[in-house]
């Protein structure tokens, strides 16, 4: 296995890279090998024969990104290519293909051998530490509930010269966003109150505050902290305005943000283009979607020019009320008019529609127009045909996954498992089983697999 990770390495990437072809596959020595040998329990470095000059590929900064991008969901295999393409490749890493593979080992807690290439970045001044690189450190800490790690890293980061306030927000914007609210007003009421710069009037910390606790859902926290903005003298924006709009939309109340984004016509307040999708939202909750259509003519009338978003929230909801022809002219719309539709857009059409065959001409439709799934969006089908009964569309979908290159990770893994188990197909539904085991990824406890949660 290990002699064929040489071309496997050189087949993805250039699969992502359209500048390169297929034919430069064809140039491999047949006699070639490949091997890695770690040289402790943490650092995988990677040795090679030497190779003809017909196997020289010259690499772009974007083609190991997206390489990397594929194997976001094998942390070893991510880190093999990485070392194997400065290697043996000569290429030499910047800072953005660093913070993509400390994303990938910081999702597997791989955070000592994260360490260790943060030190490599230092020495070389083309790959320096930047804000991105400790806000990824901050994400993985956080989002493994490692709090005091995260604060730890923010306080070390004097030797980098990135103690400043765009890493103290991008640290509470990070506790935020994975739900821990209460350190972050602790964090930002309490503690490190010498920050050089005044945290306790900074409306931008104040807004991550209450998203945060919109992230929570804690709908009742959402109130008491917007008031306690004014009680506090805090200049609320229309940042604060849109995401409380929002916390009103999403706690079942659409029509008082309706009543709110009244109240900021008649302050004067001019929204942008994420305010009015809110407004679009809470139209067509409280008021129909025919209504939210009219907010939209009217934003283009006030010289806001609507984005992918906007179109969007309105397909949703014409999905949502079953006007599904209607969503589909409103699609033809975005490419008459340059917005070119996302993921999101195909997923508003994915959750609604009740036919696999219509499903499936819609995704391939989504792949031949430029758009990449998502691993949300296989998750999503597999899922979906999978409680239908329906086995072989959710092999097609495993099948275009693995030709667009995507490593599944443990959701997709399971939906399979879990269609396969419905369908009695045991022995398949193991071997999935094993291999997700393999990859370090955590397969459900299944009865019918004899699998069942560790104890102690």
């Amino acid at each position: 296995m290990a002699s064929s990770l040489n071309s496997r390495c050189l087949r993805n990437s250039l699969l992502l890279s359209r500048t390169q072809t297929l034919s430069l596959l064809l140039l491999r020595p047949a006699t070639q090998s490949f091997s890695t040998k770690p040289t402790s329990n943490h650092t995988i470095q990677v040795r090679l024969r030497p190779q003809s000059q017909s196997d020289s590929v010259s690499f772009d900064p974007n083609t190991v990104r997206e390489t990397l991008s594929s194997y976001c969901n094998d942390w070893r295999r991510a880190l093999e290519f990485f070392n194997w393409v400065e290697t043996h490749h000569h290429f030499q890493h910047t800072t953005e293909t660093y913070n993509r593979v400390l994303d990938i080992l910081g999702k597997f807690f791989e955070f000592e051998l994260s360490w260790e290439l943060i030190q490599r970045m230092r020495q070389n001044p083309v790959s320096n530490p930047d804000h991105t690189t400790f806000r990824v450190m901050f994400k993985r800490y956080v989002s493994a509930h490692l709090v005091n790690e995260a604060v730890e890293t923010y306080n070390r980061l004097g030797e980098f010269g990135l103690k400043d306030e765009t890493s103290y927000c991008n640290l509470i914007d990070t506790l935020c966003e994975y739900k821990h609210v209460i350190e972050a007003q602790d964090l930002c009421f309490w503690k490190n109150n010498e920050l050089g710069f005044d945290k306790n009037n900074n409306t931008k910390v104040y807004n991550m505050i209450l998203r945060g606790w919109f992230k929570l859902g804690w709908w009742s926290k959402c109130r008491d902290f917007w008031e306690e903005m004014d009680r506090r003298g805090v200049e609320k924006n229309l940042h604060s305005y849109s995401i409380y709009m929002d916390i009103l939309c999403k706690s079942g109340k659409p029509w008082k943000a309706v009543k709110l984004y009244k109240e900021m016509k008649k302050k004067g307040i001019k929204l942008d283009v994420v305010a009015y999708n809110t407004v679009i939202r809470a139209v067509g909750l409280s008021e129909g979607v025919d209504f939210s259509i009219r907010v939209l003519r009217e934003m283009r009338e006030l010289g806001c020019e609507s984005n992918v978003v906007s179109y969007n929230t309105i397909i949703k909801l014409l999905c949502e009320n079953g006007r599904y022809r209607e969503a589909s002219k409103v699609l033809d719309k975005m490419f008459e008019k340059g917005c070119l539709p996302d993921v999101i857009t195909y997923h508003c059409f994915f959750a609604s529609l009740q036919k696999p065959k219509e499903i499936l001409g819609l995704f391939d439709r989504m792949i031949a127009s430029g758009v990449r799934p998502s691993m949300d969006t296989f998750v999503m089908l597999m899922r979906k045909f999978g409680r239908w009964g329906f086995l072989r569309p959710v092999f097609i979908v495993w099948k275009k996954m693995e030709e667009l290159g995507c490593s599944p990770n443990e959701s997709a893994y399971n939906a399979m498992i879990d269609a396969l188990v419905d369908k009695g197909m045991l022995d398949m539904a193991k071997k999935y089983d094993e291999e997700m085991l393999a990859k370090g990824l955590s397969p459900k406890p299944r009865a019918e697999l004899g699998t069942k949660l560790a104890t102690g």
